[in-house]
């Protein structure tokens, strides 16, 4: 991949709470989506090294969905989180994401190798659309 993408929040939100809100499949169902039209009907997540990471994205009318699958590389308690995609979204490219203590906040940042369907721009503002709603999640929990 030529270049990598990174986006970032920071969540008025501890550490351990913004940790378990990204990573328990009870809460990943509530934000993983970047727009209100869309939700995360199912998520899984078997956070080990070589445990498997599925949500299922899919417009709420149902006109269009896929599961978005990784293979974990590295998963460091409440402070990187490392995989792989499957073969549904470009197999073996790379997304990390770090959570950074930052006094009583939390900053996540998620760097990730692009695809080559859709321009850069529209990836990043994809991604960044679901971590912010991920940000307004834990936010208001």
């Amino acid at each position: 991949m030529s270049q990598k993408i990174t986006i970032s929040a920071l969540i008025e939100a501890n550490l351990e709470q913004t940790w378990n809100c990204y990573t328990l499949p009870t809460h990943i169902t509530q934000w993983n989506f970047a727009a209100h039209s869309w939700h995360c009907p199912h998520a899984e997540n078997d956070l080990k090294v070589g445990g498997k990471y599925i949500a299922r994205m899919e417009a709420k009318d149902g006109s269009f969905g896929f599961d978005f699958e990784g293979i974990y590389n590295k998963v460091e308690l409440n402070k990187e989180l490392s995989y792989h995609l499957g073969a549904t979204l470009g197999e073996g490219r790379e997304v990390t994401t770090l959570f950074e203590h930052q006094g009583e906040n939390t900053l996540v940042t998620t760097t990730f190798d692009p695809e080559n369907e859709n321009p850069v721009d529209m990836q990043k503002m994809g991604w960044q659309m679901i971590l912010d709603n991920f940000k307004s999640y834990v936010e208001s929990i």
